[in-house]
């Protein structure tokens, strides 16, 4: 071969015969030697060199389960070089299957240059490549990457920019979907679907489910998840390769060319974006070669605000949504907090102790988890917030802002949907031939310290004072009065609805007795 071939106008690629004879060495061996090398110049790159696999000592070569997709030049395969004195990894790298953009590479395995003991060119040394010296050409996008990328406020804003950008520079996509696995106790996933020709992302949640479905076991996504380096498929021409559903879906829907690669975050997480055109003729090298050079810099803006979301998700889930905001919003220090005027909601389970040493790990943890799910929900539901779990015992308020009787009837609403979520849940547990789940919930209205509490490096953000001991104790009470749901005197003043009387209590560490309620229905 003794012409270079060009590939590309812009995103400058193009392969070489080398005149002299090149030789590597590693680990105190000669691995390759050959006077028919050739040399691939690639936009920002350094040079790489190519040796034919007959020039290559294959004593020295293993090959390696890495693979990874460039969507122009094709999947590189990778190997090990193993000498006497030296071994290293995934040092090698070859692609068995060119793309026609960079065909006259196979047959040929390439080094990395830095990871060699030295080069040589005609017996003599070679210096690292010059990479200044490199014919480097221009990305559209480099501009838009540094001013505009990072004032993007999410990810689905992020997405929506950057293919507004590709579409204004000449780059014809038609839909782009990224999916970002999450840290979320029920989600798998979470997706986002840019459309040409439509303003908004669509965001689309995906939970555990999803991973047994065929939809997605049977997808690209799935199988680069789990570790291939990637999958373009040309869809025009006679016989397209259809190897995945989805591929079948988008021809008939006019898409000439589709790519799915890998998009992986700081620390290994791999996640997947996709990419089809219908332009004819599909996405030239110029089009990918624009996009690969910037997907590092991407990936980590859109793992900035994955990472973000994450931390509101974890906030949220652990903590509550109202105590998550707080803690973002920069209520970390030991002391933070407010004084709060609110309903405290404090519910627990009957005879746990007991219980949790007769029953089997198993059945006792669904058991409690039953009547947490219960509680939990029942006060989400209607607007309270979820502090604490304290073993088998759950903490609550709902914050009052304005209106006291509004908010005590929330805390009502509540209270009665977590009793009819809890008989329910009995029922089923009867025809289980399982035991019934005894609890208490106990209400009370008071001022509390709501904030940070514990060491300075093991802290809590909850709420404190004796309105909150008050409620615990209340709750205590429903075993004596055989209630499910007791109300305190302070609580009845707020509420307008119709209450029982049980008569009047004293509570330990409360000074003067005061009257307890329930539900009428008690």
């Amino acid at each position: 071969m003794d012409q270079i071939v060009e590939t590309s106008t812009d995103y400058v690629l193009s392969v070489e015969p080398v005149t002299e004879t090149i030789r590597v060495e590693f680990g105190g061996e000669t691995v390759a030697e050959s006077s028919n090398a050739l040399k691939l110049n690639e936009a920002r790159y350094a040079p790489v060199y190519y040796f034919p696999l007959e020039d290559i000592d294959p004593a020295f070569l293993q090959k390696s389960k890495k693979t990874t997709l460039c969507p122009f030049k094709g999947i590189a395969s990778y190997w090990n070089l193993e000498t006497k004195t030296q071994r290293a990894r995934d040092i090698a790298w070859s692609y068995e299957d060119p793309d026609q953009t960079v065909a006259p590479i196979k047959g040929h395995l390439s080094f990395y240059w830095d990871q060699m003991d030295a080069w040589y060119a005609d017996g003599k040394k070679m210096a690292a490549p010059d990479r200044e010296a490199t014919p480097i050409g221009s990305n559209p996008l480099t501009q838009w990457l540094l001013s505009e990328a990072w004032n993007a406020s999410s990810t689905a804003e992020l997405i929506a920019k950057f293919n507004k950008c590709l579409v204004e520079k000449g780059i014809p996509v038609t839909r782009f979907r990224i999916i970002i696995k999450t840290l979320h106790p029920q989600l798998y996933a979470r997706g986002f679907t840019w459309n040409k020709g439509e303003e908004e992302v669509t965001e689309f949640d995906a939970d555990f489910e999803i991973i047994n479905t065929p939809a997605y076991i049977l997808s690209p996504f799935h199988t680069i998840i789990e570790g291939s380096a990637g999958v373009r498929r040309r869809l025009e021409g006679d016989n397209p390769v259809l190897d995945y559903p989805i591929l079948e879906e988008i021809l008939e829907e006019g898409a000439t060319d589709y790519v799915a690669m890998p998009l992986v975050f700081s620390d290994g997480q791999r996640n997947v974006f996709s990419m089809m055109t219908d332009r004819k003729g599909g996405f030239t090298t110029d089009d990918l070669g624009h996009i690969y050079e910037i997907m590092p810099a991407l990936s980590r803006l859109i793992e900035m605000h994955y990472v973000r979301r994450t931390a509101v998700t974890l906030l949220d889930t652990y903590l509550g949504e109202q105590t998550g905001k707080r803690v973002m919003n920069g209520q970390i220090k030991r002391g933070d907090g407010d004084d709060l005027h609110s309903v405290i909601w404090f519910c627990d389970l009957r005879n746990s102790t007991a219980l949790s040493e007769s029953m089997p790990r198993d059945e006792y943890l669904k058991m409690l988890n039953q009547f947490l799910e219960a509680m939990a929900d029942a006060v989400l539901d209607a607007g309270g917030e979820v502090l604490r779990y304290i073993g088998d015992a759950a903490l609550a308020i709902f914050p009052i802002t304005d209106d006291n009787t509004v908010i005590a009837q929330k805390a009502i609403a509540a209270a009665e949907d977590a009793l009819s979520r809890m008989t329910a849940i009995n029922q089923e547990r009867a025809q289980n031939g399982e035991i019934e789940i005894g609890f208490g919930i106990g209400l009370h209205l008071g001022d509390v310290t709501y904030g940070n509490i514990g060491s300075p490096n093991r802290l809590e953000f909850t709420v404190i004072g004796p309105a909150a001991n008050e409620a615990a104790r209340i709750e205590g009470l429903t075993k004596e009065f055989d209630v499910p749901l007791l109300i305190s005197e302070n609580f009845k003043s707020s509420f307008s609805g119709p209450l029982k009387s049980l008569g009047r209590v004293s509570l330990r560490g409360i000074e003067s007795d005061q009257e307890i309620y329930t539900l009428p229905s008690m």
